[in-house]
C-alpha cells in the first residue's frame, strides 16, 4: 500500500492546499494551467510542502503525460525514455527531484527538449536555486519559492484524509482528539507529508475500542510524530505565544526567561522556529548596537542545524545569552520601515540629474552626470550634494541611538555629515 501522503496528492490545481500565492485564483501557475501555456519551472522550499503535489496537479489539470525522475539516481537512459515519449505524444511534464544535483551529461541531453517545449521541466529542490542550480537550466525556467503550510492548512488536509474513503482513511471508524489534531498540524513544522504519514501510522497501529472506534489521543500523536506537543495549549495558540515570549524576553534582556522559552521550543523539537526567531532578533532588536552578534548568531544557528538535537541546544543557548545581554537598538528596522512607508504612500520623486546614469546617449546629450561630485576625490570621504529627490531632500529616516560603541561611532559620523549639509 502506498503511503497516505502519496495517495492524497492533489489531482488538479483546485485540490492543492496552501501555496495560494502560486496556485490560487488568478495567480501565476493557475493562469499557466488555465491557458495551457506551461513553461519549465523550478519549485524550491523545505521538504514536504507540496513541490511534487503541485507538479502532479499541473499534470492532472492539463492531462499531459507526467513522469518523475531523480537527478541523482535516474540515469541518462531514463531520460531518453521520457524524451522518446515526448516525441510521440508531443508534450511530457517531467518532475525532476533534486534538480540541483543534475550533472552536465544529463543537463546537455535535456536542454534541446526544454528549448523546443517537448519536455516541460518541473524541478524540485530544497536548495536555493540561485546558488545551487546550473545557470543553463536556471535561465530556461521560472523560479517559484514554496512556503511551509500553516497549521490550519495542514488540519484541513488531515480532515480531508480522514473523510476520504477512496484514497484516504474514511473507511476506518476514527475519532481524533482536538489536541492530537493540533499536534499533527503544529509539530510537523509545515511539513504536510510527515503529518499525513504520522496520522496514517496512528490509525493503523491503534486498536479499536469496544465500540470498534479508533481513538487517536495526543499521546498517540506524539508517539507517531515523535515530537512533544504543547500540552498547555488549550486554544492552539500556545506555540505562537511561546515564540512571541521568546523574542520579547530577549528584547527585554531577561536571560532566564529567554532560556525558559528556548527550552520549551527545544523540547518541542522546533529548530526551524528557534533559528528564524534568533536571526530576526539579532537584527531587529540588537541590530547596530552590536553588529557582530548577528554574525555569531548565524554561526550558532548553522552549527545547530548541522549537529542536530540534543547537542544543538548548546550553540543555541550561547546565542540566546549573548543576544539577551547585548545592547539593543532597533534603529535599522525603524529606518527602513519609515522609508518604505513613504514609498507606499507615493512619496518618491525623480532621481536628481547628477545621480542618473551618464552612460546612455540621452543622458550625455542632456549633460547629465557631469555635475556629480566623486566623494573619493575629497579628503573627508564625502561631499555636500543632494542625493534624495527634491520632494524628500530634507527627510531623515535613520535616527541613531547611543547604545553600543559601534552605533555611537556611526552616530558621530552621521551628525557631521548632516551638519555639513
Amino acid at each position: 500500500m502506498k503511503p497516505l501522503a502519496f495517495r492524497m496528492r492533489p489531482r488538479t490545481i483546485e485540490e492543492v492546499v496552501g501555496q495560494q500565492h502560486l496556485v490560487g485564483r488568478g495567480k501565476i501557475i493557475e493562469r499557466m494551467v488555465a491557458a495551457k501555456q506551461l513553461s519549465s519551472m523550478i519549485l524550491y522550499g523545505p521538504p514536504g510542502i507540496g513541490k511534487t503535489s503541485i507538479a502532479s496537479a499541473i499534470a492532472g489539470s492539463t492531462k499531459y503525460a507526467f513522469r518523475t525522475l531523480n537527478a541523482v539516481t535516474s540515469n541518462k537512459k531514463d531520460m531518453e525514455i521520457v524524451a522518446a515519449e515526448a516525441k510521440m505524444s508531443g508534450k511530457v511534464i517531467l518532475l525532476l527531484d533534486e534538480v540541483h544535483r543534475l550533472d552536465k551529461g544529463k543537463q546537455d541531453f535535456l536542454l534541446p527538449f526544454l528549448e523546443n517545449g517537448a519536455i516541460t521541466l518541473i524541478g524540485a529542490t530544497t536548495s536555493n536555486p540561485y546558488h545551487a542550480i546550473n545557470p543553463a537550466i536556471r535561465s530556461r525556467c521560472q523560479i517559484f519559492e514554496l512556503k511551509p503550510l500553516t497549521p490550519t492548512e495542514i488540519e484541513d488536509t488531515l480532515n480531508r484524509a480522514l473523510q476520504d474513503k477512496e484514497r484516504g482513511l474514511g473507511h476506518y471508524h476514527t475519532k481524533i482528539e482536538e489536541s492530537a489534531l493540533q499536534h499533527f498540524s503544529l509539530a510537523s513544522g509545515g511539513d504536510v507529508r510527515s503529518s499525513l504519514n504520522a496520522l496514517e501510522l496512528a490509525v493503523l497501529s491503534t486498536p479499536p475500542n469496544e465500540e470498534n472506534v479508533i481513538v487517536i489521543t495526543r499521546e498517540i500523536a506524539e508517539e507517531c510524530l515523535q515530537k512533544k506537543s504543547f500540552s498547555h495549549d488549550k486554544d492552539g495558540d500556545a506555540h505562537y505565544d511561546v515564540i512571541s515570549a521568546f523574542q520579547k524576553s530577549i528584547r527585554g534582556s531577561d536571560v532566564n526567561a529567554a532560556l525558559h522559552y528556548l527550552a520549551r521550543l527545544i523540547e518541542a523539537g522546533d529548530l526551524p522556529s528557534i533559528a528564524r526567531r534568533l536571526l530576526v532578533t539579532a537584527y531587529e532588536d540588537v541590530g547596530l548596537a552590536s553588529p557582530q552578534a548577528g554574525q555569531r548568531t548565524l554561526a550558532a544557528v548553522q552549527t545547530a542545524e548541522k549537529i542536530g538535537f540534543p547537542e544543538a541546544r548548546i550553540p543555541l543557548a550561547a546565542a540566546v545569552i549573548e543576544l539577551c545581554l547585548s545592547p539593543k537598538s532597533n534603529t535599522a528596522i525603524t529606518a527602513i520601515d519609515a522609508a518604505l512607508s513613504d514609498i507606499r504612500a507615493g512619496k518618491s520623486g525623480d532621481v536628481p540629474d547628477h545621480l542618473k546614469d551618464a552612460h546612455y546617449t540621452g543622458a550625455k546629450e542632456l549633460g547629465r552626470g557631469l555635475e556629480y561630485k566623486y566623494p573619493h576625490n575629497y579628503d573627508s570621504g564625502w561631499v555636500k550634494q543632494q542625493y534624495l529627490p527634491d520632494r524628500l531632500k530634507n527627510k531623515r529616516y535613520y535616527e541613531p541611538k547611543q547604545t553600543g560603541k559601534f552605533e555611537q561611532a556611526l552616530s558621530g559620523i552621521y551628525a557631521k555629515i548632516e551638519k555639513g549639509k
